[in-house]
């Protein structure tokens, strides 16, 4: 019984099924249960490669989830990740916006995330308020389904994934996505956190509103640089 098969047979003997968090067309995320621990686990299973997981292997960062185990086969791939305890952020936003310095806050700490993830050569491709959990104080970036590896060789993106609205438009087969991607979602969020609305529909106003404004420039080139540099100008 090889590694894939092992994973699949823990996740439906040695676990116990909570329920089921999401289903697509791609694949699911169950929420599972350690019965002698206690402990709660997310279990994915979803067709496409698993390399930006398989990176992200018992790396401790307090702005990702750990990720325990991977296991690839045939194009499909199977995780065994920490279960974030908190509320997603399109949960806090329903009917609300953030502060100034409550939307800074968050965006500075999914800054730390994606240096981490730019650094391996990762590119998460769906920043949306449903992948940002929070955690007490800290601001969490999840589900790297999406996510991928930059490959120089490639001109555009293998396959066209992301969320209408946040997704850069290099991600529907402009050319290949980079991290600049992820800094044009990150500033579409920003604005949401800070408007409720799009960029396009309404832009937030003084210094922050200048960011999001680099942030989302169609040319990936008049975007910030890295995420240090929006790091910094945050």
């Amino acid at each position: 019984m090889d590694v894939y098969d092992n994973l699949l047979r823990a996740a439906d003997e040695e676990f116990t099924h909570v329920r089921l968090i999401k289903r697509s067309e791609r694949g699911s995320v169950s929420l599972l249960r350690h019965p002698a621990s206690g402990n709660r686990y997310l279990f994915r299973q979803f067709e496409g490669a698993g390399e930006v997981y398989r990176r992200l292997l018992e790396l401790n960062c307090p702005h990702l989830p750990l990720v325990y185990e991977v296991a690839e086969r045939e194009g499909r791939t199977l995780v065994l990740e920490e279960y974030v305890q908190g509320d997603s952020l399109s949960y806090l936003l329903r009917g609300a916006v953030l502060t100034a310095d409550e939307a800074r806050d968050v965006a500075r700490q999914l800054c730390a995330a994606l240096w981490v993830l730019h650094s391996m050569g990762a590119v998460h491709r769906d920043i949306k308020p449903e992948n940002v959990i929070i955690r007490g104080g800290e601001a969490v970036l999840a589900d790297f389904d999406a996510a991928r590896i930059y490959k120089f060789e490639s001109e555009s993106d293998t396959r066209i994934l992301g969320t209408t609205g946040y997704a850069a438009p290099e991600q529907y087969g402009i050319s290949q996505s980079d991290s600049r991607a992820d800094i044009y979602s990150l500033g579409v969020l920003l604005n949401v956190m800070l408007t409720g609305s799009h960029p396009s529909r309404e832009t937030v106003r003084g210094h922050l509103g200048r960011v999001v404004q680099k942030c989302t420039m169609t040319n990936p080139g008049k975007r910030y640089k890295n995420v240090r540099q929006l790091m910094e100008a945050l």
